[in-house]
């Protein structure tokens, strides 16, 4: 069943099209948050969320793009909102232990308890922390094209900008981290 079929199915209400789409989306969508929270419980978190958000607004998906770059639009969306509410976290945490009051900071950020796990995946780290000295686009550009494998046209409709911008993007993020991601993929 092709994804025209799919949404036509989800529209009309029959019963397992919805679960159909999730089955199919799932993993990729998982995937994809993962490799921007670098947390499998937080990714799993947003994950749900993007699925509840397309099933509250499938009904006005108006197929002017693939479905999958809708799906991934909203996946991409919410990750950006979730690290943007970490960085707020941060930036109120350090206020806090400025100003010595670190278990009122911690609580007014939201922040998580300390015995939380950490990463297990060492050099997924290193390339993350590589990934963070770009700017949101070109890190963005950058993961679709050469973690997730999509084309730059695909990357294009997702980001909702021209083929020429992702080429440039991609370029600047491989420019800006190149010998640091080379020596830690070859470690």
């Amino acid at each position: 069943m092709n994804d025209v079929e799919l949404l036509n199915k989800i529209k009309t209400g029959e019963k397992n099209a919805f679960n159909n789409l999730v089955t199919i989306y799932q993993n990729r969508i998982l995937n994809t948050c993962f490799r921007f929270i670098l947390n499998k419980k937080d990714a799993e978190d947003i994950c749900q969320e993007v699925f509840i958000e397309i099933f509250q607004s499938i009904h006005s998906f108006k197929a002017d793009s693939k479905l999958s770059t809708w799906i991934h639009r909203i996946a991409i969306s919410k990750c950006l909102d979730e690290l943007k509410k970490r960085k707020r976290k941060k930036r109120i945490t350090s206020i806090g232990k400025l100003l010595h009051i670190d278990d009122f900071s911690n609580w007014i950020g939201g922040g998580k308890q300390a015995d939380e796990a950490i990463q297990e995946i060492e050099q997924l780290k290193e390339i993350t922390i590589a990934l963070n000295v770009l700017p949101d686009n070109q890190r963005i550009a950058f993961t679709l094209s050469k973690i997730e494998g999509y084309t730059n046209s695909e990357i294009a409709e997702i980001m909702n900008t021209t083929i020429l911008a992702v080429e440039s993007l991609i370029y600047r993020g491989k420019k800006a981290i190149g010998a640091k991601l080379v020596l830690l993929l070859s470690s």
